[in-house]
């Protein structure tokens, strides 16, 4: 996948959260609960992914010197979409797993509606931030990943498309 320039990272961030949701509507309402093999439901999947996306809107949102102030500049190139992806692989094949706060508890089928909803309004968010931000910047400001360490801006919204896309292969039983 060739994603970069900032046109191409808002087309994925649509595709990778339609494709979620194209998934999850897919899903029988009796398979939302189900924790098949103890893996997390699709409810928890979609709960996880909440939880995640919403400390990136959350820092984007914030001025840029503040960034800066918090957790400083990178001293690096940005990586590519398909080398954040590879060490994200290799992170998980190391034994990384979700942090407490990304946890997600049980989801019933009532909270469904709800969560797609506030899944979307995460979506929105994050191409209203990400419109604000220019190429350069996308480069210049880190934030920090609980797994991968610190990581420009850019490499955050590759992750976040990525981890999209991964949650929606376990929804999908793959």
């Amino acid at each position: 996948m060739s994603i970069h320039a900032k046109k191409s990272l808002e087309d994925a961030i649509e595709a990778s959260f339609a494709g979620f949701l194209a998934t999850l509507s897919e899903i029988p309402d009796n398979r939302f609960e189900e924790m098949p093999g103890g893996k997390w439901s699709a409810g928890q999947q979609l709960d996880h992914l909440i939880r995640s996306v919403r400390p990136v809107n959350l820092a984007l949102g914030l001025p840029k010197f503040v960034l800066r102030l918090l957790f400083g500049k990178t001293i690096r190139a940005s990586r590519t979409y398909e080398e954040l992806v590879e060490k994200y692989k290799e992170k998980l094949a190391q034994g990384g797993v979700a942090s407490r706060p990304f946890l997600p508890p049980a989801i019933p089928l009532s909270r469904k509606s709800d969560l797609v909803n506030r899944f979307t309004t995460q979506k929105h968010k994050l191409l209203r931030h990400l419109d604000k931000w220019d190429e350069p910047a996308l480069d210049y400001y880190v934030l920090p990943h609980p797994l991968l360490g610190k990581l420009t801006v850019r490499e955050m919204v590759f992750f976040t498309i990525y981890h999209t896309e991964h949650h929606r292969q376990a929804v999908r039983g793959g």
